[in-house]
């Protein structure tokens, strides 16, 4: 099959073609940034990843062999925001990803998941199970008086019933909180694997831990580029050192195979603070890594 050389590749996430909606797996980026707690300018970052994954269209997965162009894949473009509204982006966000088969969201911030679980629990029925892949816990019941803020996110999730927090798992998690922010996540169920955690284990254990708290039922991936070291992904408003390996994430989304995802996004990449496109083509690779599982099912 004939495709362009890297640098020539199409502007749409791995060349896929754009907005059709009725497609069975939708890319869209999600330009929301304004609830950001340190640096912003992660609204940038869907364009950014879009254009690292031209290193990712010339070829299959180089262990299963999957591959994401054989997948009724379509780029929708970004969202719609309200500018200066994060309740009211919110509100949109849900509006525009409802009815969509499959989502994987670029962002943006880590808030606009609440509006994306919004529309995809409606559309399920009920709440699904999570893998959260972070710096941060993200439970805080509001972040510096704003309720919606994007280290809010999963309190709002978990409270709303969007998520089962029997089957919410977390990894990578290291930064400063209060211990009530622990207390509270552990006492609705979660699971959390601190960054520290994974690093004296067994990547397997970690692994095979992620794999049962998720179960059998549907699922959605949250991954947060900051839970990669900043050594390995720079290009992100709050970084925390001691984090996940580029392979370690990489492994781990490799190990989920056969897990009931419905939807994903990537967020926080902010190229203003990459260097050398590090940060962004993690993310794209780490998208793409998600999509190679969905090429595999079925």
């Amino acid at each position: 099959m004939a495709v362009p050389v890297t640098f020539a590749a199409p502007h749409s996430f791995l060349g896929a073609r754009s907005h059709d909606r009725g497609a069975s797996f939708c890319v869209a980026g999600v330009p929301l940034d304004i609830g950001t707690t340190n640096r912003a300018g992660s609204r940038d970052g869907p364009r950014a990843i879009r254009a690292a994954a031209r290193m990712l269209t010339d070829g299959r997965h180089p262990i299963t062999g999957a591959d994401p162009s054989r997948l009724d894949l379509s780029d929708l473009g970004e969202f719609d925001i309200a500018l200066g509204d994060i309740e009211k982006s919110l509100a949109m966000i849900e509006d525009q990803a409802a009815g969509l088969a499959h989502l994987l969201a670029f962002g943006g911030e880590h808030g606009i998941t609440l509006a994306l679980l919004r529309a995809l629990t409606k559309r399920l029925g009920g709440p699904v199970g999570v893998l959260h892949i972070d710096g941060h816990l993200d439970t805080s019941e509001d972040n510096f008086g704003q309720r919606f803020a994007h280290g809010a996110v999963f309190w709002h999730a978990i409270t709303e019933g969007l998520i089962d927090p029997r089957r919410m798992v977390q990894l990578g998690i290291r930064s400063p909180a209060w211990p009530e922010m622990f207390a509270w996540t552990r006492e609705q169920g979660v699971t959390t694997i601190m960054a520290h955690e994974i690093h004296e284990a067994p990547l397997s254990a970690t692994i095979a831990k992620a794999r049962a708290v998720l179960g059998s039922g549907p699922c959605y991936l949250s991954f947060d580029i900051d839970g990669l070291d900043p050594a390995f992904a720079p290009g992100t408003g709050t970084p925390e050192i001691g984090g996940l390996a580029s392979w370690q994430a990489q492994m781990i989304l490799r190990g989920m195979a056969g897990v009931d995802f419905r939807g994903a996004d990537i967020v926080e990449m902010a190229p203003a603070y990459d260097v050398a496109e590090i940060t962004a083509l993690a993310a794209a690779t780490m998208a793409w890594e998600y999509l190679c599982l969905m090429s595999q099912k079925g």
